[in-house]
């Protein structure tokens, strides 16, 4: 027999596991917890084979993809939003939209391509890189992630956050896998580049089976130049947030002694592990405001809901960093990194005030709010001048960022404050989209 205070924890408990938004985001979670899993052992798999003299071009060209990924980033946020309108006005535009973004990206794409074809050996000399494959092969990497980033934007913008977990998953499991065999074959490096190629083209397949459905018949026509403004709003979000969690490392490098400014480097690599633990909590936060705003029901519940969501999952990190610092430093560091041992905690906060800031920014971008902005540019520049300042040790950068980023989170919670009473359906500026003719 249950008694009345444990039938009413299993009553709460039900009622939790019911809601619509936390089910979404335990989905995107997971895949989102894959996918990390996945690129790890993706470096673990190159590195252990290669060795660290080869693994290092690897690395190279890994880090010059996620530059070029920006671009994806920002496509994703656009096409969310602009899906999650036309869905929440019953609009049957998606197909549409999916073939002229398509055929609009590959302009750039092809001209990504030409510009990596005639700058391969340049490349390739400069970093000591026997052949010019693997530069060629990044170049069309990068070319597919950004058609790539259509169907997940569309799937994200859909609320199909199963199709969209599975996207983002199975791409490094693919990668992963077949990084693994190509290496076996003694494709070195080529074959680490040629795997990241092939993870893309099956998420590009799976993507556009998933909508399948919508590429059915005609649809609605759809104005792509209505995107135009919010792409420079969500530019100014997306790369402002990744300069809060990396340029802190510059400067740090910068300013501390070598040995310091490696613990230092190890330290922010452990506070994004909590940024990107609860990051799934943003992606289906932002459909969903744009659906609320646009239906003209208030939003101001989901984003609490989504913020004390992020808050329990970073808190079980914190717990963790509080109890075990030395076990986690010890994990992924080593013991040579001992003196990061003081200050996990403290970065740990770091990581989820990042994430909190990140979860508002996500939202004034979903209402296309554009005061956020300066108050975002304010938090960059204060980081930055904060570092520039004060940088005697390790500690006083690791204070220097964590005042910084929980004043910043401050004023915007002040900005969403009086923001949310004066949202309504026109506050997503987009007009109607024609129908089509004919």
């Amino acid at each position: 027999m249950l008694t009345g205070g444990r039938l009413d924890l299993r009553r709460r408990l039900d009622q939790v596991l019911r809601s619509r938004l936390v089910r979404q985001n335990i989905i995107v979670f997971v895949g989102g917890l894959v996918a990390g899993i996945g690129g790890f052992v993706y470096h673990a798999i190159a590195g252990r084979v290669l060795g660290p003299t080869v693994y290092s071009q690897v690395a190279f060209l890994i880090a010059l993809y996620a530059v070029g990924m920006a671009p994806a980033l920002i496509l994703i946020v656009v096409l969310a939003r602009y899906t999650a309108t036309l869905a929440a006005r019953g609009d049957a535009g998606v197909r549409t939209l999916m073939t002229r973004t398509s055929r609009l990206v590959a302009i750039p794409c092809l001209v990504l391509i030409l510009v990596t074809t005639l700058l391969a050996r340049p490349i390739a000399t400069f970093e000591h890189l026997g052949s010019t494959i693997p530069i060629l092969i990044l170049g069309f990497s990068i070319a597919l992630i950004w058609q790539v980033a259509i169907p997940r934007g569309i799937l994200q913008g859909l609320q199909r956050f199963t199709a969209l977990s599975l996207n983002l998953s199975l791409e490094l499991v693919v990668r992963t896998v077949v990084v693994f065999g190509l290496l076996v074959a003694n494709y070195a490096v080529s074959g680490a580049m040629a795997a990241v190629f092939l993870g893309l083209m099956f998420a590009f397949a799976l993507g556009i089976f998933t909508l399948r459905d919508h590429l059915r018949g005609t649809g609605t026509r759809v104005r792509l130049r209505v995107m135009a403004g919010f792409s420079v709003t969500a530019a100014f979000g997306i790369i402002g947030v990744q300069i809060l969690y990396n340029q802190d490392v510059i400067l740090a490098v910068h300013y501390l002694p070598a040995h310091d400014g490696g613990i230092y480097g190890g330290l922010n690599k452990i506070g994004t592990i909590l940024f990107f633990l609860t990051l799934s909590v943003s992606q289906v936060l932002f459909p969903r405001v744009v659906e609320a705003v646009a239906k003209e029901e208030h939003p101001g519940r989901i984003l609490l809901y989504s913020a004390g969501l992020l808050t329990l999952l970073g808190a079980g990190a914190l717990l963790v960093f509080g109890v075990l610092p030395g076990l986690v430093v010890g994990v992924l560091f080593g013991p040579s990194f001992h003196d990061a041992v003081p200050y996990v905690f403290a970065v740990g906060v770091i990581g989820l005030a990042l994430s909190l800031n990140n979860l508002l920014v996500q939202f004034f971008m979903a209402v296309h709010d554009l005061v956020f902005l300066p108050i975002l540019g304010l938090g960059v520049v204060a980081e930055g001048v904060a570092i520039f300042l004060f940088h005697a040790n390790v500690g006083q950068v690791v204070g220097d960022v964590l005042i910084t980023l929980l004043a910043l989170l401050v004023l915007l919670a002040v900005r969403c404050y009086l923001l949310l009473p004066t949202l309504h359906a026109s506050s997503l500026g987009e007009a109607e989209p024609k129908p089509a003719l004919g």
